[in-house]
C-alpha cells in the first residue's frame, strides 16, 4: 500500500520482517516455544472448552498441532479472520511488529463470538534493554549520534490500555520475564537473526556498519551487563494480554454511588474528613 502525502510512514518494514523470518531456524525459536507453552498453561486455568480457535502468528508451523480445529493465519495488516467465527483467538508473538496494534486487536475482537477469549503474547518494553543501552552509548561515543537499531516495544501498562481501546471486557496484562546469556554481542545478534527477530525498522540504517561499533558496544556490554561468569545478560520480557469479547453474561461493574455499605465500616476503621486546604 503506497503512502499518501499526509499519511504517517510505517514504523516497520514488512518486507524486511518477512525476509528475516524466512531465514529463521527452528532450533533457535525458544521464545516462540515459550509463548506456546505459556498459552497452553493459561488455557488449562480457564474453565471453558474452546472448539473454534484461531491463531495469529508469523511462525505458523510452531502451532500446527495445537488443535485439529484451529485456523492458523499470518499476522498480516489485514487478518484473514471471519467476523464472529471463533470462540478463542490466540495472537502469538506478533503484536510488537504491528504497524497498527490497535487495529490488530479490533480485528481479533470482531473475529470472536460473544464471550470469546483473546489470549495474546508479545515482547514487552524491557526486552533487550541492555543491548539498546550499549548500542546507543557506543554510537554516541564513536559517531556523535544515534541510529534506530533496536525496535521500540510498549510497556505493559500501555499494552493493557490497548485492550480497552479495542473494546475488550475484563482486560488483564501480566509479564513473564525470561533471561538468557550469551558469549558476546555477536552471539546475541546471531541468535536474534536465527529467531527472525532482527531489526526491521523502516528507518533502520541500511548501509554498512563498521565492525568497530559493535566491538565497542560489546566492551560496554561486558562492563555494564555481564554475569559473574563473564557472559552477557539479555532480558526478554513476554507480556500476556487477555480480554473477553463483551457479553451480558459477564460480571458488570456497579454504578457509582450504588454501594449499600461504607468502606470504613467494612475495614473497621474510623472515618475521618479530608483536611481543608
Amino acid at each position: 500500500m503506497s503512502e499518501t502525502p499526509h499519511s504517517q510512514p510505517n514504523l516497520f518494514d514488512r518486507h524486511a520482517l518477512d525476509a528475516h523470518r524466512a531465514r529463521s531456524k527452528p532450533q533457535s525459536m525458544f521464545l516462540q516455544q515459550l509463548a506456546r507453552d505459556e498459552v497452553e498453561d493459561r488455557l488449562t486455568l480457564v474453565n471453558r472448552t474452546f472448539t473454534k480457535p484461531a491463531i495469529v502468528s508469523g511462525f505458523g508451523k510452531i502451532w500446527e498441532n495445537f488443535s485439529q480445529s484451529a485456523k492458523i493465519v499470518t499476522d498480516s495488516e489485514v487478518l484473514d479472520l471471519e467476523p464472529g467465527a471463533h470462540d478463542l483467538v490466540i495472537h502469538a508473538m506478533s503484536l510488537h511488529w504491528a504497524n497498527d496494534p490497535v487495529g490488530q486487536l479490533i480485528q481479533c475482537r470482531r473475529a470472536l463470538q460473544e464471550d470469546g477469549l483473546l489470549l495474546l503474547m508479545a515482547l514487552g518494553g524491557r526486552t533487550l534493554h541492555e543491548l539498546r543501552t550499549v548500542l546507543a552509548e557506543a554510537e554516541s561515543q564513536l559517531n556523535g549520534g544515534l541510529s534506530p537499531r533496536v525496535s521500540p516495544m510498549a510497556e505493559i501498562r500501555d499494552m493493557g490500555a490497548l485492550l480497552q481501546r479495542a473494546g475488550f471486557a475484563l482486560p488483564v496484562a501480566d509479564v513473564v520475564p525470561q533471561n538468557a546469556e550469551y558469549r558476546d554481542i555477536f552471539h546475541l545478534g546471531r541468535d536474534l537473526r536465527l529467531m527472525g527477530e532482527g531489526n526491521a525498522l523502516s528507518s533502520r540504517v541500511k548501509n554498512f556498519t563498521p565492525r568497530r561499533l559493535f566491538e565497542h558496544a560489546d566492551t560496554l556490554y561486558h562492563q555494564h551487563f555481564s554475569t559473574p561468569a563473564g557472559r552477557l545478560h539479555a532480558t526478554f520480557e513476554l507480556v500476556c494480554l487477555t480480554g473477553w469479547c463483551p457479553s451480558d453474561s459477564q460480571p458488570q461493574p456497579l454504578r457509582p454511588g450504588s454501594a449499600k455499605a461504607r468502606l470504613a465500616d467494612a475495614l473497621r476503621v474510623p472515618e475521618k474528613p479530608l483536611p481543608k486546604d
